[in-house]
Protein backbone atom coordinates (compact mmCIF):
# COMPACT_ATOMS: atom_id res chain seq x y z
CA UNK A 1 0.00 0.00 0.00
CA UNK A 2 3.30 2.51 0.62
CA UNK A 3 3.76 2.01 -3.20
CA UNK A 4 2.97 5.55 -4.82
CA UNK A 5 5.33 5.87 -7.94
CA UNK A 6 3.29 8.52 -9.21
CA UNK A 7 4.42 11.21 -6.18
CA UNK A 8 7.11 13.34 -6.59
CA UNK A 9 9.66 12.37 -3.88
CA UNK A 10 11.33 15.66 -3.26
CA UNK A 11 8.27 17.67 -3.39
CA UNK A 12 6.32 15.57 -0.83
CA UNK A 13 7.57 16.16 2.61
CA UNK A 14 7.05 14.97 6.07
CA UNK A 15 4.40 16.61 8.46
CA UNK A 16 7.16 18.54 10.59
CA UNK A 17 6.00 18.89 14.49
CA UNK A 18 8.12 21.40 14.66
CA UNK A 19 6.44 23.76 12.36
CA UNK A 20 3.05 23.00 13.74
CA UNK A 21 3.63 22.99 17.41
CA UNK A 22 5.60 25.98 17.64
CA UNK A 23 7.77 26.44 21.17
CA UNK A 24 7.75 30.36 20.58
CA UNK A 25 4.28 32.43 19.90
CA UNK A 26 3.09 35.61 18.99
CA UNK A 27 2.10 37.56 22.08
CA UNK A 28 -0.04 40.10 20.39
CA UNK A 29 -3.77 40.48 20.07
CA UNK A 30 -5.05 39.07 17.69
CA UNK A 31 -5.62 40.91 15.12
CA UNK A 32 -9.42 41.05 13.36
CA UNK A 33 -10.41 43.35 10.05
CA UNK A 34 -14.19 43.38 10.21
CA UNK A 35 -16.05 43.93 6.65
CA UNK A 36 -19.43 44.49 6.36
CA UNK A 37 -22.23 44.69 3.26
CA UNK A 38 -24.04 47.58 3.04
CA UNK A 39 -24.06 51.49 2.89
CA UNK A 40 -27.36 52.50 4.54
CA UNK A 41 -27.63 55.00 7.14
CA UNK A 42 -28.89 52.56 9.52
CA UNK A 43 -27.25 49.21 8.43
CA UNK A 44 -27.55 46.36 10.62
CA UNK A 45 -24.73 44.40 9.08
CA UNK A 46 -22.56 47.50 10.03
CA UNK A 47 -24.25 47.59 13.85
CA UNK A 48 -23.81 43.89 13.68
CA UNK A 49 -19.79 44.19 12.97
CA UNK A 50 -19.27 46.78 15.57
CA UNK A 51 -21.24 44.57 17.99
CA UNK A 52 -18.45 41.91 17.13
CA UNK A 53 -15.72 44.21 17.30
CA UNK A 54 -16.80 45.16 21.07
CA UNK A 55 -16.44 41.54 21.57
CA UNK A 56 -13.17 40.68 19.96
CA UNK A 57 -11.62 43.56 22.01
CA UNK A 58 -12.99 41.65 25.44
CA UNK A 59 -10.84 38.63 23.99
CA UNK A 60 -8.05 40.74 23.70
CA UNK A 61 -8.26 41.05 19.88
CA UNK A 62 -7.25 44.52 18.24
CA UNK A 63 -9.72 45.66 15.91
CA UNK A 64 -10.32 47.50 12.37
CA UNK A 65 -13.29 47.84 10.20
CA UNK A 66 -13.29 49.09 6.42
CA UNK A 67 -16.07 51.86 5.26
CA UNK A 68 -16.62 50.50 1.81
CA UNK A 69 -18.19 53.81 1.11
CA UNK A 70 -16.47 54.82 -1.85
CA UNK A 71 -15.02 51.95 -3.00
CA UNK A 72 -15.31 51.72 -6.68
CA UNK A 73 -16.29 48.74 -8.53
CA UNK A 74 -13.94 45.78 -9.23
CA UNK A 75 -11.90 46.66 -12.60
CA UNK A 76 -13.45 49.96 -12.85
CA UNK A 77 -10.68 51.45 -11.34
CA UNK A 78 -6.85 50.87 -10.90
CA UNK A 79 -5.77 48.78 -8.02
CA UNK A 80 -3.77 52.26 -6.65
CA UNK A 81 -7.23 53.51 -5.91
CA UNK A 82 -7.11 55.05 -2.62
CA UNK A 83 -10.09 52.83 -1.10
CA UNK A 84 -8.88 49.87 -2.89
CA UNK A 85 -5.80 51.01 -1.24
CA UNK A 86 -6.72 50.87 2.29
CA UNK A 87 -8.54 47.85 2.00
CA UNK A 88 -5.78 45.79 0.95
CA UNK A 89 -3.31 47.34 3.79
CA UNK A 90 -5.85 46.18 6.08
CA UNK A 91 -6.16 42.72 4.73
CA UNK A 92 -2.44 42.28 4.94
CA UNK A 93 -2.42 44.10 8.58
CA UNK A 94 -4.98 41.32 9.65
CA UNK A 95 -4.59 37.82 11.15
CA UNK A 96 -8.24 36.94 10.97
CA UNK A 97 -11.11 38.72 9.29
CA UNK A 98 -15.23 39.05 9.96
CA UNK A 99 -17.52 39.19 7.34
CA UNK A 100 -21.00 40.59 7.85
CA UNK A 101 -23.29 40.35 4.91
CA UNK A 102 -27.36 41.59 4.62
CA UNK A 103 -29.34 38.85 2.55
CA UNK A 104 -30.79 40.56 -0.95
CA UNK A 105 -32.25 38.69 -3.38
CA UNK A 106 -31.23 35.40 -1.57
CA UNK A 107 -27.17 36.54 -1.87
CA UNK A 108 -25.09 38.42 -0.05
CA UNK A 109 -24.97 42.13 -1.14
CA UNK A 110 -22.89 43.61 -4.05
CA UNK A 111 -21.23 45.62 -1.64
CA UNK A 112 -20.06 42.82 0.13
CA UNK A 113 -18.73 40.87 -2.94
CA UNK A 114 -16.96 44.04 -3.96
CA UNK A 115 -14.43 44.08 -1.07
CA UNK A 116 -14.12 40.13 -1.46
CA UNK A 117 -13.56 40.73 -5.62
CA UNK A 118 -10.58 43.66 -4.77
CA UNK A 119 -8.94 41.63 -2.82
CA UNK A 120 -6.71 39.82 -4.86
CA UNK A 121 -5.61 35.92 -5.02
CA UNK A 122 -2.21 36.37 -6.32
CA UNK A 123 0.84 37.42 -4.10
CA UNK A 124 1.30 40.85 -3.52
CA UNK A 125 5.15 41.25 -2.47
CA UNK A 126 4.97 37.44 -2.32
CA UNK A 127 2.32 37.03 0.10
CA UNK A 128 -0.74 35.84 -0.64
CA UNK A 129 -3.41 38.43 1.27
CA UNK A 130 -5.36 35.92 2.26
CA UNK A 131 -3.92 32.71 2.64
CA UNK A 132 -3.82 30.76 5.81
CA UNK A 133 -5.66 33.62 7.92
CA UNK A 134 -9.06 32.53 10.29
CA UNK A 135 -12.40 33.75 9.23
CA UNK A 136 -16.13 34.26 10.68
CA UNK A 137 -19.15 35.04 9.04
CA UNK A 138 -21.99 36.18 9.47
CA UNK A 139 -25.71 37.53 8.54
CA UNK A 140 -28.42 39.97 8.85
CA UNK A 141 -32.04 38.94 7.49
CA UNK A 142 -34.82 41.28 6.94
CA UNK A 143 -37.35 38.77 7.22
CA UNK A 144 -37.25 35.21 8.25
CA UNK A 145 -33.85 33.26 9.13
CA UNK A 146 -31.67 32.21 6.22
CA UNK A 147 -28.63 30.90 5.73
CA UNK A 148 -27.68 32.08 1.78
CA UNK A 149 -25.18 34.49 2.63
CA UNK A 150 -23.34 32.96 5.22
CA UNK A 151 -23.06 29.72 3.26
CA UNK A 152 -22.20 31.30 -0.08
CA UNK A 153 -19.46 33.86 1.93
CA UNK A 154 -18.10 30.27 3.55
CA UNK A 155 -17.41 29.55 -0.53
CA UNK A 156 -15.43 32.17 -0.86
CA UNK A 157 -13.64 31.93 2.20
CA UNK A 158 -12.44 28.33 0.87
CA UNK A 159 -11.53 30.28 -3.00
CA UNK A 160 -9.53 33.07 -0.56
CA UNK A 161 -7.70 30.02 1.00
CA UNK A 162 -8.97 31.14 4.29
CA UNK A 163 -9.79 28.86 7.52
CA UNK A 164 -13.25 29.80 7.95
CA UNK A 165 -14.33 28.74 11.28
CA UNK A 166 -17.30 26.14 11.81
CA UNK A 167 -19.28 28.47 13.69
CA UNK A 168 -21.48 31.36 11.88
CA UNK A 169 -23.96 33.64 12.92
CA UNK A 170 -27.44 34.70 11.30
CA UNK A 171 -29.61 36.73 12.55
CA UNK A 172 -34.02 36.97 11.50
CA UNK A 173 -35.61 39.93 11.87
CA UNK A 174 -32.76 42.32 12.46
CA UNK A 175 -34.48 45.43 12.54
CA UNK A 176 -36.12 43.99 15.67
CA UNK A 177 -32.82 43.06 17.47
CA UNK A 178 -30.93 46.16 17.78
CA UNK A 179 -31.81 49.34 20.37
CA UNK A 180 -32.44 52.90 19.05
CA UNK A 181 -28.77 53.40 20.03
CA UNK A 182 -27.25 50.79 17.08
CA UNK A 183 -26.77 48.62 20.42
CA UNK A 184 -27.34 44.89 19.81
CA UNK A 185 -30.31 43.79 22.92
CA UNK A 186 -29.71 40.30 24.73
CA UNK A 187 -30.88 37.21 23.13
CA UNK A 188 -30.18 34.10 22.16
CA UNK A 189 -28.65 35.66 18.85
CA UNK A 190 -26.04 37.93 20.65
CA UNK A 191 -24.75 34.78 22.59
CA UNK A 192 -24.62 32.98 19.07
CA UNK A 193 -22.18 35.86 17.68
CA UNK A 194 -20.04 36.15 21.41
CA UNK A 195 -19.52 32.14 20.02
CA UNK A 196 -18.04 33.19 17.23
CA UNK A 197 -16.16 35.52 18.08
CA UNK A 198 -14.77 33.21 20.82
CA UNK A 199 -14.34 30.74 18.00
CA UNK A 200 -12.74 32.69 15.85
CA UNK A 201 -10.00 34.19 18.59
CA UNK A 202 -9.18 30.68 19.32
CA UNK A 203 -8.46 29.43 16.28
CA UNK A 204 -6.35 33.03 15.07
CA UNK A 205 -4.76 32.16 17.99
CA UNK A 206 -3.96 28.50 17.36
CA UNK A 207 -2.88 29.35 13.75
CA UNK A 208 -1.63 32.46 13.03
CA UNK A 209 1.95 31.33 13.67
CA UNK A 210 1.22 27.92 11.34
CA UNK A 211 -0.90 29.54 8.79
CA UNK A 212 1.83 29.29 5.89
CA UNK A 213 2.70 25.81 6.66
CA UNK A 214 -0.72 24.72 7.18
CA UNK A 215 -1.69 25.97 3.37
CA UNK A 216 1.42 24.78 1.95
CA UNK A 217 0.25 22.62 -0.66
CA UNK A 218 2.06 19.23 -2.53
CA UNK A 219 1.18 20.30 -5.80
CA UNK A 220 2.19 23.74 -5.95
CA UNK A 221 5.77 22.47 -4.93
CA UNK A 222 5.58 19.95 -7.98
CA UNK A 223 4.50 22.96 -10.15
CA UNK A 224 7.36 25.48 -8.65
CA UNK A 225 9.80 22.30 -9.45
CA UNK A 226 8.67 22.06 -12.43
CA UNK A 227 8.89 25.01 -13.61
CA UNK A 228 12.24 25.79 -12.08
CA UNK A 229 13.46 22.53 -14.39
CA UNK A 230 12.13 24.39 -17.14
CA UNK A 231 14.04 27.41 -16.84
CA UNK A 232 17.00 25.48 -16.21
CA UNK A 233 16.53 23.63 -19.32
CA UNK A 234 15.63 26.91 -21.59
CA UNK A 235 18.66 28.43 -20.03
CA UNK A 236 21.10 25.41 -20.50
CA UNK A 237 19.90 25.47 -24.33
CA UNK A 238 20.47 28.51 -25.43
Amino acid sequence: MSDTPNINDEALHPIDDAKLFLQERSLHGPRILLLYGSLRDRSYSRLMAEEAARILERFGAETRMFNPSGLPLPDDEDADHPKVAELRDLVMWSEGMVWVSPERHGTMTGVMKSQIDWIPLAPIGGIRPTQGKTLAIAQVCGGSQSFNAVNQMRILGRWMRMLTIPNQSSVPKAFLEFEDDGRMKPSPFYNRIVDVMEELVKFTLLTRGQKDYLVDRYSERVESREELSKRVNMKAAT
